[in-house]
């Protein structure tokens, strides 16, 4: 059942769009926010509250590859796959991220802290080979400078 405080936050959003519908992505974050993914239960509640199939409000959740629709760690690290990272870097990067917390990309860590993801891109092409963890942006990364990085969320 989607909790007051979430059914609060959706219809705030409800003036800015002209159908109630349009509010859905909106939706879906704001649920992914107080719960860390959007299970397959959430999703129905949202399409109900909105007004929509489930079909349809899941369309929308899997077409954005920012809505997780599984569980996810603590910690979302995503990895940019863009030509620019793939030139500078991105292989090594990778690989080394997946040595040192043990997974692949779509992966959660056994202790819950990190889930790695690619990402098309971040907007980052002059700090290549570029990563962001949560909302923070982390650039000209080198095994070394990831380790710290890392050092910093465990």
């Amino acid at each position: 059942m989607l909790t007051a405080e979430e059914k609060k936050e959706i219809e705030a959003e409800f003036p800015c769009y002209e159908q109630k519908r349009a509010v859905c992505v909106e939706a879906l974050k704001i649920v992914q926010r107080h719960r860390g993914w959007v299970s397959g239960e959430a999703l129905i509640e949202v399409a109900d509250f909105l007004e929509m199939t489930p079909a349809e409000l899941d369309a929308v959740a899997t077409f954005y590859n920012l809505i997780f629709r599984k569980p996810v760690g603590k910690h979302i690290i995503m990895v940019c796959d863009s030509v620019s990272c793939w030139i500078m870097g991105y292989e090594r990067i990778l690989q080394h991220l997946q040595d040192r917390l043990g997974i692949g990309l779509g992966e959660t860590t056994a202790d819950g802290v990190f889930t790695l993801l690619p990402i098309a891109c971040l907007g980052a092409c002059d700090q290549a080979p570029a990563m962001m963890i949560d909302a923070e942006l982390y650039g000209n990364l080198d095994p070394a400078k990831i380790d710290k990085i890392l050092a910093n969320y465990t």
